[in-house]
C-alpha cells in the first residue's frame, strides 16, 4: 500500500516541513515508525481533518528513498479526499 509525501515545503522553526500520507492508517503509522518518527507526532481526528505527519526536510527524503510516492499538491489533494473521515449526517427523526 502506497506511502505519500507532497511537494509542499513550508518553512517552520529554521525547518522546512511537508506532509507524510497513506490510504490506510495502520500503513501510515508502519512507515512512520520506519522513518524513526515517534506516535506521539501523529496528528489525525479530531486535532487535523487529515490523518497525517509532518516531516522535516531530512526525514521527507529518507522517506522517498524507502518508497514514498512523491505528490503534487493536486494528488494530495485527492489522497486527502480519500482518507479524510467522512461525517455522517444525523438520522432523520
Amino acid at each position: 500500500m502506497p506511502v505519500y509525501v507532497d511537494d509542499a515545503m513550508w518553512s517552520w522553526q529554521g525547518l522546512r516541513w511537508c506532509h507524510l500520507l497513506a490510504d490506510d492508517i495502520s500503513e501510515l503509522h508502519r512507515f512512520a515508525a520506519l522513518l524513526g518518527l515517534k506516535r506521539t507526532s501523529y496528528q489525525g481526528p479530531p486535532k487535523t481533518g487529515a490523518p497525517h505527519y509532518d516531516l522535516t526536510g531530512y526525514e521527507r527524503r529518507l522517506a522517498i528513498a524507502r518508497g514514498a510516492v512523491v505528490c503534487s499538491r493536486q494528488d494530495i489533494v485527492a489522497v486527502l479526499r480519500r482518507v479524510r473521515p467522512r461525517k455522517v449526517a444525523p438520522a432523520q427523526r
